[in-house]
C-alpha cells in the first residue's frame, strides 16, 4: 500500500481552478497554520521561519504524478526547494484536528523581496477569503515585502 503524500499549499494552489488544472488527483484535506512561519512575496510567494508570526495553509492529498507537475510549476529545485513539515490540519468539515507531515515549497535563497503580479495576489485573495484565512496576513505579506527596500529580515526573530 503506497504511503499518502500531503502537499501545503499558501499561494496560487490555494486556488481548487488552478489546482485541478495541474493536479488532476489531488484532493483538499483540510486547513491548517504553520506556527513561526510568515507569508512574503519575491514576485511570487514564499514563507520563512519567523518567531511569533503564523501563515494559513491548505493541505492536499497528491498523487507522485500531481507531484511531478507541482515541481514543474514551482520550478523545482532551481526556483523552490521542498521541505518537510509536520502540522496540525484540520480536516474539512471536521472538528478534530489530525497531524500529518506535509511537504512544502519554498523559495530558494538570494530571491529579493518584491511586489506579486496583481492577478496572483488576487488569486490568494480569493483563496483567503475561500477558506475563512485571515486577510491581514496577506495584506501584511505584501506590506513586508514592497515597504523593506530589499531588507529581509524579520523583525521578531531578530
Amino acid at each position: 500500500m503506497k504511503e499518502k503524500r500531503y502537499y501545503i499549499a499558501y499561494g496560487s494552489n490555494l486556488s481548487e481552478w488552478q489546482m485541478r488544472f495541474r493536479t488532476p488527483d489531488a484532493k483538499i484535506v483540510g486547513t491548517a497554520v504553520l506556527k513561526d512561519w510568515r507569508l512574503l512575496f519575491k514576485t511570487h510567494a514564499t514563507i520563512e521561519p519567523c518567531e511569533g508570526k503564523e501563515t494559513p495553509v491548505l493541505v492536499w492529498e497528491i498523487s507522485e504524478k500531481d507531484e511531478a507537475n507541482l515541481d514543474r510549476y514551482e520550478g523545482y529545485p532551481s526556483y523552490y526547494y521542498k521541505k518537510n513539515l509536520e502540522l496540525e490540519v484540520l480536516p474539512i468539515g471536521e472538528v478534530v484536528p489530525v497531524t500529518l507531515t506535509a511537504m512544502v515549497y519554498i523559495m530558494t535563497e538570494g530571491i529579493q523581496l518584491s511586489a506579486p503580479y496583481p492577478g496572483y495576489y488576487r488569486t490568494l485573495e480569493a483563496g483567503y477569503r475561500r477558506f475563512n484565512f485571515p486577510i491581514e496576513i496577506l495584506e501584511q505579506a505584501l506590506a513586508d515585502s514592497i515597504d523593506k527596500d530589499g531588507d529581509e529580515s524579520c523583525e521578531v526573530c531578530d
